[in-house]
This record gives C-alpha cells, structure tokens and sequence, in this order.
C-alpha cells in the first residue's frame, strides 16, 4: 500500500482549502472577464436599487411575466435575462409551436456601417392620425413599421410633439459614457415600450421598461419625469461598455386627450442616483435617411419589437362578416359553360319599369333612383358589433320603442338615430325623474303589460316608418295568433302571472287608501307603481325594499326587422347590411330551375348547395334572380353554377321599353305552371363573361406609402386568385415621395400602365386619362381608390354585376374608422359614396365619361353626377355591401402636394 500523508494533511487543511478558494476565485475572474470582453456579464440574481429595495421582476401589462428564460437552466448571458413580450401579446406567441420552436422573423441582424457624424441625434418615425393610447394600437397599423407618415430626427430621448392620435418610433444606437451596470426608465403618456439589444443588431432587443397598468387598455400614463409610478418602467441593471454601442427601439402611443410626452431615462445602478433623460452626447443615428424617398425602406432596421410579421393568436372573429362564407371562394370553383345553358329556359324580353332612361334628373337626385338587392343566405354584412353606438338598425319598429321606450328605461329607446344622424348620442339607462309625492305610499307591484306610446317622435324616421309598414299596433296579453297572420309588432306580450302576497302587505294597503285622493290623476302612476317608495322615502323611520317578481314571464315569437325594410337606399342608417330574401323564395326558384335544368340534360346534374341568390325586385314585370349554385356533375366534378333569370309576373307585358330601339328576338310570353303560378325564363342580353378583362384605374400623387400597399395588395390578388385577366393604370400627378413607374415595374402584376400627368391633382381627370388609356371597349373599367382592402372575389364580384348595356356596378366599402384594421372592422358603410365603379368602357363612353370641366380643380360629387348620368342613359345600378371589402382609415395630412404650417420648436424644459 502505497504510503499516503495523511498527519501532514491534518496539520496543513486550512493552508490547502486557502489555496482551493484562491483557484476558483481566478476562475471564476476568468470566466468573467471572457463574457465582459463579448458584452456579456455573470447573473446577477438579487440587486438593491434605489434607497436599498430588492428589485423584483418585471411584469408585462397583463400580469405575465416578462422575464421568458427565468424558469430556465442557469445562463451566464445577461442578454438572456429579459426575454420579455410587448404588450398585447402572450408570452407564447413568440414561440406558437412550441418551446424550442420560435417562429421564423424576417429580423435585421446586420446594422449598417456606422459613421461618426451620426452621434447627437437618433431617428424619429412618425405615424400620423392613428387612435388609441397602446402601443399594439400602434402595430395595428397597415403601415407599421415600414412606412411611417413622416422620418425626420430628434436631439434627446423626451419629445413632445403636443399633437394627438399619433405613434412614434424612435431608434438609434446609446453610447454609454463608462463601463458599469446601468439601469433604464421610461415615462410617457400614453403608453411606452423601451427595447435594447445588448449589442448594435436590431435582432437581438429585448423589452427592458414600458409604460402600461394591469389592464394594458392603453389608458395608463405617467407624469413628465415619474420614472417610478409603475414597477415595469424600471429595467433590471445592465452591463454596458463604453467601447461599444447598443441599438435601442423606443415606441410610443398617444391618444386624443392628454398631455403628450415620452422621455427615457438612465442611471448607474448604486443606490441614492437618480434618473437622467439620455442627451445628445450619448446618442446616434441608426443610419441617414435625409436623402431616401419614402419608398425606399429597405434600410429600415426589423426588431422584434416592431416586425410586420409577428403573427398574433388566432382569436373568435369580432364581426361576424370575418366568419367563413362559400361565397368567398366560390369562384375558385369551375363554372358551368354557359352555351350548355342557353336553351334550360325560354327567352324573354328584360325591361325593369324602374329603370329611367331619358327620365330628367335633377342634379345629384339619381341617388334616389338607386334600388337595393335582397341577397340569400346570409351573408352578415349587417355590422351588429357597431350596434352598441348606433342603433339605427332598430329606429322604424314600434315594438322596439315599445319595448324600450314604453317600459322604466329610456336610454336604449331614445338613443335611436334621428333622421340624417349616424352616430347618436349615449344616454345612461335610468328611469324618468317623477316629482316627490307629499306622502309615502307603496301598492302591490302588478303584472303590467308594454302599452304603445300615445306619439312616436316626430322625426323623418318614424314619420317614414310609420307610412311604410301602415298598421302596425301594439302588442297584447291576450294575443295568442299566430306569428304569421300577425304584425312585427305584436309578438311581444306580457303573461298576467300571479305570485303570492308578501307579509305586511295587507296592513300596508289599509294605511294608504287615506292617499287616495290626494295622489289621484297623478301621471305615471299605474305604469310606475313600484319605482313609487324610492321617490317618497322610507316609511315609518324603517327602510321598505322594491319586491321583485321573480316569477314574472312573458311570451315571445319570432321577431324579424328584415320585414320592415325596404329596397330602397336607405341613405340614413350605415350599419344594416344587405337585404334578406326570404328562404321559400330563394329554394322556389332554385327547384323550379334545377327542374328545367336535369329535364333538358337528363338528370346529369345534382344540387349540392345554394351559394347565392340575389334578387332585384320589379313589382310591375318581375323579379331579376342571379343564382349561384354548386353542382355535382354526373361522374364526380364538382361545378359552379352563376347565371340570371327572370321571374315574370303574369300578365306583364314584355319589352315595352327595350332600351335602345332595336327590335329583340320574338320571345314568347311568360307560361304558367299548372299551379297558376309563373315560370323562369331567361332574359335577353343579360349573361355576364367570366374572361372579361378588368381595369383598375387609380390618380395618384404623393402617396408612396399607399401606392407601395396597393400595389403589392393587386400582385397578391394575382396569387390567391390564379385569374391575370385583369391590368392596373396609375395615373401619377407628378408625386415626389418615389418612383412610381419603377415601383410598377417592380410589382409582379399580370399587366399594368403609368401615365404621368402634370399640374395638381385632378381626381375626374385622372379617371378619365385612365379610361382613355383603355383600347378594348369591350373590357370593364373600375374606377378605384388607393385605399382599398380587396377581398379575394373582387374580381369576379365585379364581372358579375357588370353587363355591357345594362348593367354597372357600385359596391358599397365599408369605412374604417380610426386605428381600425381590417382583422378587427370598426367602422360603418359607406351608403352615400358611389366613387367605386364599374362599367363596360363602351357603356362610359357612350355617357360622356367624367365631368372634367366641372369638377377641374375639386373633387367631391363628381360620382354623383356620373351616377345621374349612367341612370339617364338607362342603366341598372347594382348595389350591393361586399364582404371584407374595406376602405382604410388615412391621414389626409400632405396629400396632393399639400403643405403643412411650421412653428418654430422650442424644447419645453
């Protein structure tokens, strides 16, 4: 056994663990010092900060914390530390499939070469005319955060622009002055985020400080300099070196009340310092954008704080226009040949009494000559998530006043829109005051049943409510027809329903049959005979509480507000969407044509689905039907069925004003079937082509942030569709802020043209410069705006309604209102505008196409006029409320050229 010295150890142990601890003490130095030379520390895992207090983790604003990596292994990265999520999003989102899974982000790793003029300023990114307070309000943002409203520059990081509804994003590189742990705060009103890399690569920022409470609603806000209100403004301390620099993103959001500031602030982590707004000695510039236009974005740094394509998680849809509908894509499914279908029905002659050709019109009246379709099944264009602030929907029921105005509660009832409003005013839900009665008395609460008004206000609305649904009555208790045989307005009624006598109500009743007489003829007391104690004060100097009749029931029927519309444009309520027609319509007509269909090819097709039928309403001839309808072929193809027929009245006479003189093809009159009733048959001339080439024609001027948008909306259109027969012609008056030719060239669109125009911008000039452009006659042309979200059926939406001779098209967009997008719609439809348009080229030639000399220098009514025009010249005007078809929220700040006024700014200490 090998001789081993243990006594000597004994007598040298203290001396041996000295130099056990020394070694790892070098170590460990080493160690340090290694992760120090790559900007990188050793955790820290307790730090005192002001004053002495234990810092404790940052949390996100709703209460989940924002440190990602503190339930991981032990990691020596201090950039590791502060894994934090912005605001709005879970802590998951960053990584949807899964721990160790994180999404792929197209971030900017690599900053570009840094020059040593940039030091004393960073850039500052402006997002005009945007709503809200949060800052995910800001990332809602069509164009966040590649195409602001305005790039310019600021000198220190605390701005104040004293403006409302606008984001900013702030950027750069900090330069610490000395080596050592520092630590971040950020005040703002409203909301803030504060993220930095722990290098110069955007790809690498963390949230380290932000400015949002509990609810993270984007109410939350700090005084100028309150570094300390909220525990998230204040980041853990960070390990800096002044030998290097550090990217920064500061995002801010403000709303359309309050003061308007952000500033950030620094400090070196010992205790007693405080705050200091980071100055122009310690910034720089992220890279010079003074000579980019704004088209040019391929500079602009893509963080995780601020990345376009950060997903965020799938939520129940907020409309329901946001739910699937076949109708969406429908025409991605192949059609039936028309020539196959030519002979199911006889031809007919197709003149609607409502069209007005060389009727004079007064100007801007064809409005009036504009008729609705009625659509099945529902589509859900009715915006019923508006309906919390606009009850228009509701305005011509009786029932609905009875309900709401007859009973305790007024707000619901008298909050309905008056004639020409749209958005009226909220009233709190309470009961009319009563005047104080000279003695307490309270009765039996009875069964009442809703009693009618004795006069509905005297507004446009109910005036032409009431003259057109003649009638109408109240509803009654004893009421138990039917619901078919029935008004709208009788399905509600009250049950008379008994409930047992409460104690002390007996002696109570003697005591006020003394106030009998004194309280007679006094108004309102039967219909409000409990709300009578609350008025009168408590009784015998003890309180008496309202009895409640939990056994109080009412009946109810089907309730349906459709019936009380009309086809008419409606041009006072911007929330209903398109008109409902009645199912047994719709499926009588379906099954009278798929008779006429099998019975001419021999049973080879089978009804599947009703996609759509729209129905436009002639109560003199007959009613136009389009019917889409999906088919299942004999052998196993699926085939889309979309044509027009029509179902003539009886006894109507066929062509009495066939348009345009011309003698039609002898069409026989209408048959009857056996049941008396009337036949389809198929009206002349009124077949759409699915090949036609489609136009859009779009004057601009200085909108490169809008033309970018849709130009790459039009290239994806091209690939969720396959369809290329369409083309895109921009009209360009001379805009400064890019290139617009070079951005068409760069677009990967089927076919395109860009005409350039000088002098200011002429809306009815450019449209018509576009049309003339167009060579084939027989094409459609749509004239369009620039701040258009299409849905994927645009283009066969169009083609569908437009028939050169007959029909033009005028779709109703919906108006987003501000900081709404289109993945949560908050706005209403635009029921007045008729600036979206299509027509056949040879059709808007043969009106005389756009008013250019009267509408030279201003725009606004020159699609009314053009409206008047194409009603003269005998044309039906479809319309109809598309689904997702929105019109986006803009600034209207600097467009066409426009300038805005420039105060001198001053710094407000």
């Amino acid at each position: 056994m090998p001789w081993f010295p243990v006594k000597k150890i004994r007598k040298q142990i203290k001396l041996l663990l000295l130099l056990v601890l020394l070694t790892c003490a070098a170590w460990l130095t080493y160690v340090h010092l290694s992760l120090v030379r790559q900007g990188r520390a050793l955790r820290q895992r307790l730090g005192y900060g002001r004053d002495g207090e234990k810092l404790s983790s940052v949390t996100d604003g709703r209460g989940v914390r924002a440190a990602l990596s503190t339930q991981r292994a032990e990691d020596s990265s201090e950039s590791r530390e502060e894994e934090q999520v912005p605001e709005g999003r879970a802590p998951d989102m960053l990584f949807p499939g899964g721990a160790g899974r994180p999404l792929s982000l197209n971030l900017t790793h690599q900053a570009p070469p840094w020059r040593e003029e940039y030091k004393g300023q960073v850039n500052l990114h402006v997002f005009e005319d945007w709503c809200g307070g949060a800052v995910g309000h800001l990332r809602r943002n069509l164009h966040f955060p590649l195409f602001p409203h305005t790039r310019t520059t600021v000198k220190k990081l605390a701005v104040s622009p004293k403006w409302k509804n606008y984001g900013l994003r702030i950027f750069g590189f900090i330069h610490p002055a000395r080596d050592g742990d520092v630590q971040f705060s950020v005040a703002s009103d409203d909301n803030s985020e504060f993220w930095l890399s722990p290098n110069e690569s955007p790809a690498g920022a963390q949230l380290v400080a932000f400015v949002v409470g509990p609810g993270g609603t984007g109410s939350e806000w700090t005084a100028p300099g309150e570094f300390t209100k909220f525990s998230s403004q204040v980041s853990k301390p960070r390990r800096l070196m002044a030998s290097r620099r550090y990217y920064f993103e500061l995002l801010h959001k403000q709303d359309d009340h309050g003061s308007d500031h952000v500033e950030v602030g620094w400090r070196a982590f010992l205790p007693g310092l405080k705050f200091e707004v980071i100055g122009s000695a310690h910034i720089s510039l992220y890279t010079d954008e003074s000579a980019l236009k704004m088209d040019h974005v391929a500079h602009v740094p893509q963080s995780p704080a601020s990345h376009v394509g950060l997903g965020l998680r799938q939520e129940e849809p907020r409309a329901d226009m946001l739910r699937p509908d076949p109708r969406d894509t429908f025409f991605l499914t192949p059609r039936v040949e028309p020539s196959s279908l030519e002979n199911v029905l006889e031809p007919c002659a197709y003149a609607p009494t409502y069209v007005v050709k060389d009727f004079p019109i007064a100007r801007y009246q064809g409005l009036q000559f504009v008729y609705l379709s009625f659509v099945y099944p529902n589509d859900h264009t009715r915006l019923t998530h508006m309906e919390s602030d606009n009850k228009c929907f509701y305005r011509e029921s009786p029932l609905y006043l009875e309900r709401w105005v007859g009973g305790a509660q007024e707000g619901m009832g008298r909050g309905l829109c008056p004639a020409g409003s749209l958005t009226p005013r909220r009233r709190p839900l309470r009961a009319p005051p009563r005047p104080p009665r000279a003695r307490g008395r309270r009765t039996r609460p009875q069964a009442t049943e809703l009693r009618p008004l004795a006069r509905a206000p005297a507004t446009q609305g109910s005036q032409e409510g009431q003259a057109r649904a003649p009638g109408l009555t109240a509803p009654t208790a004893d009421s138990n027809s039917s619901s078919e045989a029935q008004p709208v307005t009788s399905f509600l009624s009250l049950s008379q329903v008994s409930r047992p006598q409460l104690p002390g109500e007996g002696e109570e009743e003697e005591e006020e049959e003394e106030g009998d007489d004194d309280e007679e003829g006094a108004p309102g007391d039967e219909a409000a005979s409990e709300d009578s104690e609350e008025a009168a004060g408590p009784s015998r100097g003890r309180w008496r509480e309202d009895a409640i009749d939990w056994q109080r029931t009412f009946s109810v029927g089907n309730v349906d507000f459709e019936l009380l519309r009309s086809d008419w444009n409606d041009l006072r309520c911007n929330v209903s969407g398109n008109l409902q027609l009645p199912e047994a319509e719709a499926v009588d007509v379906v099954a009278q044509y798929m008779e006429r269909l099998n019975a001419r090819h021999g049973g080879r097709y089978a009804l599947l689905r009703i996609v759509n039928v729209e129905k436009r309403r002639d109560s003199a001839r007959g009613s136009r039907f389009l019917l889409e309808l999906e088919l299942q072929e004999r052998g196993g193809r699926r085939l889309r069925l979309s044509e027009y027929v029509f179902l003539r009245l009886p006894g109507a006479r066929a062509g009495d004003a066939d348009g345009d003189g011309e003698s039609p093809e002898p069409a026989p009159a209408a048959s009857l079937r056996p049941d008396g009733r009337p036949e389809l048959c198929r009206p002349l001339r009124l077949a759409w082509r699915q090949d036609v080439m489609v136009h859009f024609i779009v004057p601009v001027k200085n909108q490169a942030r809008w033309v970018v948008q849709f130009l790459a909306d039009m290239a994806a259109l091209q690939v969720r569709t396959g369809d290329s027969r369409f083309s895109v012609i921009l009209v360009d008056f001379e805009s400064e802020d890019m290139d617009v030719e070079q951005a068409l060239r760069a677009a990967r669109l089927p076919r395109y043209q860009y005409l350039r125009r000088t002098g200011n911008f002429e809306r009815s000039a450019g449209l018509q410069a576009g049309v003339d452009a167009v060579e084939d006659a027989s094409s459609i042309i749509f004239l369009c705006d620039l701040h258009i979200h299409f849905p994927a059926n645009i283009l066969d939406g169009i083609r569908k309604h437009c028939v050169e001779g007959k029909l033009a098209f005028a779709p109703v967009v919906m108006r987003l209102g501000c900081g709404s997008s289109p993945g949560d719609p908050h706005g209403y439809w635009e029921v007045n505008g008729f600036g979206l348009f299509g027509i056949y080229k040879s059709d808007f030639d043969r009106i005389g196409g756009m008013n250019t000399e009267e509408f030279r220098d201003q725009w606004g009514g020159e699609d009314w006029e053009l409206l008047d025009r194409v009603l003269q010249a005998g044309l039906e005007v479809e319309r109809l409320r598309l689904r997702n078809f929105y019109h986006h929220f803009h600034s209207k700040r600097g467009m066409w050229g426009t300038r805005s006024r420039k105060t001198p700014g001053k710094e407000v200490p």
